[in-house]
């Protein structure tokens, strides 16, 4: 004999905070991801551990100008010294944000809320950009203070240093784009991994070969252009453009200044599209 129970459903009368709110809740849930919060604690040795080594040459240059009254690693400089740390973190990191999605097949989950694919995809995004936003921030600014601190001779660096904020802003941008792309097309985290790595040490490791063998043929201008294979002397490129500091690649050339600017818009943009197409095509399945 079947009964009838009532349990009392009713509508909800509570705020309906909208999609904004879910955006920015998802946003907020991948950036602790990244650095491991609300995780077991070996998900936050790998971040830490690089958050720390990336503030020891901070530390160095303060002592430098506390001793010796010189500066140590220019401000504008900065994150073409420290790649191969920000490298890491972003191949670490950058398949935590994206492969669990992924592997349990949640994005529907995700979707049947107030939440599209662009906002899903700017949210991650937004994450890993701020994650190394800070990354490469939080040291340039300890330092920035520790100049004030010091007090050394002459004006301090600060033109210098609100350019190298605002670079820093858009090389992580352009990292975490196609770092996420580029793990995203694997739900392995291991994968994922490796995927991000090899391809920043083979743009690493190419772009000096590349540079002299056009160099040593006598194209010297065509060589230049080698350099914005590797987005970190992109950026810097970029940078010794429109805020006119030294450039930091190995031979201190880079081409064209507008047309760097104009390439590094080209990649952001096709990074972004290629994650949405990824995220699009996953969520189809």
């Amino acid at each position: 004999m079947s009964e009838i129970y009532d349990i009392g459903y009713r509508h909800y009368d509570g705020p309906r905070l909208g999609r904004g709110y879910s955006t920015r809740a998802l946003t907020v849930h991948s950036l602790r991801g990244v650095f491991g919060l609300g995780r077991p604690a070996r998900s936050k040795i790998v971040p830490f551990a690089l958050v720390g080594i990336m503030f020891i040459p901070a530390i160095v240059s303060i002592a430098i100008m506390a001793l010796a009254q010189q500066r140590g690693i220019p401000y504008s400089g900065f994150a073409v010294v420290m790649q191969a740390v920000v490298a890491i973190f972003l191949a670490a990191q950058a398949p935590a944000v994206v492969a669990p999605d992924l592997r349990y097949r949640v994005l529907p989950l995700y979707l049947s809320r107030p939440v599209s694919i662009t906002e899903y995809v700017g949210a991650k995004v937004a994450a890993m950009t701020v994650a190394v936003f800070a990354l490469i921030a939080a040291p340039l600014t300890l330092a920035y203070v520790g100049e004030l601190v010091v007090d050394m001779p002459g004006p301090p660096a600060t033109g210098e240093y609100l350019g190298a904020m605002l670079m820093a802003l858009v090389l992580a941008l352009l990292l975490s784009a196609f770092g996420l792309a580029l793990a995203s097309f694997t739900p392995r985290r291991g994968l994922g991994v490796a995927s991000v790595i090899t391809v920043y040490l083979l743009s690493s490791a190419s772009v000096p070969v590349i540079y002299a063998t056009f160099a040593e043929t006598g194209n010297v201008e065509t060589a230049k252009w080698a350099w914005l294979a590797n987005p970190f002397w992109l950026v810097d490129s970029v940078q010794s453009w429109l805020f006119g500091t030294p450039p930091h690649s190995i031979e201190g050339d880079y081409p064209n200044g507008p047309a760097s600017a104009l390439l590094l818009v080209v990649l952001i943009a096709v990074g972004l599209l290629a994650l949405a197409l990824r995220y699009r095509k996953a969520a189809a399945r």
